[in-house]
């Protein structure tokens, strides 16, 4: 399942969100202790790397081809192993609860509600969710992200989505972006650490 608008923005040899990790995803990844890792629209690999350097177990995917041999090609790099696919959400068929960790990182999708209900299944009891995309307020900003309200989250829709999760801390918050062209500047995300 190819995606060739996705494949546009990445055809570059320039990484168009950067090769380092966001920053709330390495904080809190950091402290976890290292099991299988689900990385759902990963692009380009650098939150896939990272995961994979502290000894994860990396599983991910995107629909573009060109993020997926960028990713590959990163890995690489970096002398570590990654198992990236190249899939939509629907397509989406791993064991339920068999992740330790899911990172959705400005994984923005109109089918939100329902990918957010997969991810939970997808988790261990006691797994970790982590997630980072944009409030419904960057409209305001022009430092990156989808500019269709309906494809930017809120507080309330994310604690209505995880609602099933034993614990959910969910809140909004201006941020200082510097990750590569793609995400730069006065940013307004909504942040989510959840265990099931």
């Amino acid at each position: 399942m190819a995606n060739s608008s996705w494949d546009e923005r990445y055809s570059s040899s320039r990484f168009y969100y950067g090769i380092n990790p966001n920053q709330f995803y390495k904080e809190n990844l950091v402290r976890l202790k290292p099991g299988k890792i689900l990385l759902p629209a990963e692009g380009e690999g650098r939150n896939a790397v990272f995961a994979a350097k502290l000894g994860w177990q990396v599983f991910a995917f995107d629909s573009s081809r060109v993020a997926r041999e960028k990713a590959l090609k990163l890995a690489a790099e970096n002398g570590v192993k990654i198992d990236y696919r190249l899939l939509s959400y629907d397509e989406v068929d791993f064991t339920p609860e068999s992740f330790d960790a899911i990172a959705l990182i400005y994984a923005h999708n109109p089918n939100r509600e329902h990918v957010h209900k997969k991810m939970v299944q997808q988790l261990k009891p006691g797994g970790i969710i982590i997630i980072e995309g944009f409030s419904k307020d960057q409209l305001n900003f022009n430092s990156g992200g989808p500019k269709n309200k309906d494809l930017l989250f809120s507080v309330d829709e994310l604690k209505n989505d995880f609602f099933e999760l034993q614990s959910v801390m969910v809140w909004e918050e201006i941020v200082e972006l510097s990750e590569g062209d793609g995400h730069k500047g006065k940013a307004s995300v909504v942040r989510l650490i959840g265990e099931k």
